[in-house]
């Protein structure tokens, strides 16, 4: 009670300061209002929640989407840490981290809500998906889609110039040309060689403006897009069909995998995922509601409705309940940076397959095996339909996936063991602190996972009433060369580094 007590104190506070001498009400928009009383009543406007995250190919550059349709982009940059009393003639220490950090580059509105009349449906302008696309030039370019429409933006430096040698001078001191007609002013009267004006570069600013738009290609909502490895083209995917779309070419598409049957109540499942192979352009992966991941070969046929393999773990336990179909639902797969192994993710479980075995994954590891007993109450407040990202490492010796309270757990592939939680946050140790029990030493492989911004651990007697439903960890990515993830936690991007 003391607690809202002093959080209502802080809101009134603060719009005590916000308000106008002169009129008695708060300056400035009521978005930047609303936004600024929420944050500081510690709670995340829903515009400003982070939902994508990604990688450029080399990990140079960082992709975030937001819920309201911006996407904000950081550049990697190296690190030279000092420190004071250090003679500075000598080489700085070895950093302890990867020995770099991100800085913030650029932001841009990528979509706008938008209303579809003959459906009377309200589209999102939140961002689903961001995926890069490799550029040849300094210019940088990637695409992303909310509920309807894709976009493929151009971030590129651009020139601005400004206009100088006017021949009057402001007072400020700043030049402008005369006005034409009337009698001239005192300054015009005295001007006796008139000057040509003249263009100069001014400085390099960061512009963005979208290449192209491919809309109007899906009846339902876009749940997946992966760029191939040709750079050429790309797929995009929604609950029934998978499209591909050629990166020059706005007003066709062709498409490629349709389950919609005649009579829409003989369906049996949706597709959820859907990406390309790194390496072979031919060749992409897409998974369904039931469990199953479907590998098809686009040179076989013009539709690839009979799959090449098809990875499915057939669950003969006998002790299927109402929920075994949904926690069985995956929500996202990637293929490794071989091409050798796919990564699943479930609402249970972690599986990684390997593309030559299909009956059965090498390794599943349990992310929420502790929920399992709490699987009603999951369904009741729809936290069981919750779509958590995977990613791994280069080599795929390591792998993670989101979990609740904000945290996320790195798993070893090699023992298959049950993984180290981490949370994202600022104040990692809140939850020890409030637990007196003592830590059990995780284990993690060379090295311990180190946050940039903090690293907790969950401890072993917290109770399965204390998870946090509401603080879910969906986003994340791992660098393709280095042990580095950034996981987006509501509107906040941690980076953690091994």
């Amino acid at each position: 009670m003391a607690r809202c007590s002093c959080s209502r104190q802080r809101f009134v506070d603060c719009l005590q300061q916000f308000r106008s001498p002169q009129l008695g009400q708060p300056r400035g928009s009521p978005n930047i209002r609303l936004s600024i009383y929420l944050s500081i009543l510690g709670i995340a406007p829903a515009a400003d929640v982070i939902s994508a995250v990604e990688f450029d190919s080399d990990g140079s550059y960082l992709a975030t989407g937001d819920k309201g349709g911006r996407v904000v982009l950081f550049e990697k940059v190296s690190t030279q840490p000092r420190y004071v009393g250090m003679d500075q003639r000598q080489p700085a220490p070895l950093p302890r981290g990867p020995g770099f950090e991100y800085r913030y580059l650029t932001e841009f509105q990528s979509h706008e809500p938008e209303f579809d009349y003959l459906k009377s449906l309200e589209i999102e302008e939140k961002i689903n998906k961001v995926r890069w696309v490799r550029s040849s030039n300094n210019t940088k370019h990637l695409i992303a889609t909310n509920d309807k429409t894709i976009k493929l933006w151009k971030v590129y430096e651009k020139k601005s110039s400004i206009v100088t040698g006017w021949n009057i001078e402001r007072p400020g001191g700043f030049m402008h040309s005369p006005r034409l007609g009337g009698a001239p002013t005192a300054a015009q009267s005295k001007i006796t060689r008139l000057r040509l004006p003249t263009v100069t570069p001014h400085e390099l600013c960061l512009a963005s403006r979208a290449k192209r738009i491919y809309a109007n290609a899906h009846t339902y909502h876009i749940n997946s897009i992966s760029v191939n490895s040709d750079q050429q083209t790309f797929l995009s995917a929604d609950d029934l069909r998978v499209n591909l779309w050629s990166l020059d070419v706005t007003d066709q598409s062709f498409n490629i995998v349709d389950i919609k049957p005649a009579n829409m109540e003989d369906l049996t499942e949706v597709i959820t995922s859907a990406e390309f192979h790194p390496q072979h352009c031919n060749v992409f992966a897409y998974s369904s509601s039931k469990g199953c991941i479907r590998v098809a070969d686009m040179r076989n046929a013009a539709l690839c409705d009979k799959h090449a393999k098809a990875f499915e773990e057939v669950d003969n336990s006998g002790n299927k309940s109402f929920f075994s179909e949904i926690i069985a639902s995956i929500s996202d797969i990637r293929f490794s940076r071989d091409g050798r192994y796919i990564m699943s993710r479930d609402y249970m479980n972690l599986k990684l397959w390997d593309l030559a075995m299909e009956n059965r994954p090498l390794v599943t590891l349990q992310v929420h095996e502790d929920l399992r007993p709490r699987l009603c109450d999951l369904y009741e407040n729809d936290c069981i339909f919750d779509k958590f990202d995977c990613c791994m490492n280069g080599n795929a010796t390591y792998v993670t996936s989101g979990s609740y309270n904000n945290q996320f757990k790195v798993f070893s592939n090699s023992d298959g063991s049950t993984g180290v939680p981490l949370e994202a946050s600022r104040d990692p140790m809140r939850r020890r602190l409030q637990s007196a029990t003592k830590p059990v030493p995780a284990r993690f492989p060379h090295n311990m996972l180190k946050g940039r911004m903090g690293v907790g651990k969950r401890s072993p007697g917290e109770s399965e009433s204390q998870n946090d439903y509401q603080s879910k960890l969906l986003h994340l990515a791992w660098h393709p060369e280095a042990n580095v993830i950034a996981c987006a936690a509501a509107n906040s991007l941690y980076m953690y580094c091994a």
